[in-house]
């Protein structure tokens, strides 16, 4: 299955943004930009398609997508009626691998692709690998029950920090392994700092 398999410490000093919980202390000691010319001081003003690329580069790496993926769900959100880019901020948050990440389950959205993909959880009962599968109210993820057995989900809470759930449409029973979707996400309950915008003007050109 493709994915994107670049240093997140290196993505998020391009983009400028944190990708990663273990992004922030890198991004404390080195916020330039990687590469021989990242220390040299000078500030270029940036145009407003380098303005757009960079946002589209940050919000797809913080997601983990690849182009051709990112740039079929802007296709997407494009023919919905509505705000297109809240519609895709939106779409983003209901894929799977981000339901996993925001009830908790992973440490980081990298972390809970690999568990989607290694097939530890269960959709409605039936066995799934799909990171990008889309939640709708009324789905159950479940973790396997073969999978509770693993060292990971043992140890789940000092691994995730006892993690809590910030979002409102999703609710999740660490005792039980489930994760229940109970609505739609929010424009307000996706990442901070993004501008949507900038990403629809980018793929509007």
């Amino acid at each position: 299955m493709a994915r994107d398999t670049h240093s997140i410490t290196k993505m998020s000093r391009r983009e400028g943004y944190a990708l990663h919980p273990k992004a922030h202390k890198h991004m404390v000691k080195r916020s330039t930009v990687p590469g021989q010319h990242g220390r040299t001081g000078r500030r270029s003003v940036a145009s407003q398609y380098a303005l757009q690329l960079r946002e589209k580069q940050k919000v797809k790496r913080l997601y983990g997508l690849l182009e051709r993926q990112f740039s079929n769900l802007m296709k997407e959100a494009n023919r919905k009626e509505g705000q297109s880019g809240e519609i895709l901020l939106k779409l983003l948050e209901q894929r799977a691998d981000n339901a996993v990440y925001r009830a908790g389950f992973a440490p980081s959205r990298r972390a809970a692709r690999q568990l989607v993909t290694h097939g530890h959880f269960m959709l409605n009962g039936r066995r799934v690998d799909i990171p990008s599968i889309r939640l709708k109210p009324g789905d159950v993820l479940s973790v396997r029950a073969k999978s509770q057995g693993t060292e990971y989900f043992k140890n789940m809470d000092d691994i995730t920090g006892n993690a809590e759930v910030t979002v409102s449409w999703l609710k999740a029973n660490r005792k039980k392994f489930e994760i229940t979707i109970t609505g739609t996400p929010s424009r307000e309950e996706a990442e901070p700092d993004i501008n949507e915008q900038l990403i629809v003007e980018y793929y509007s050109r």
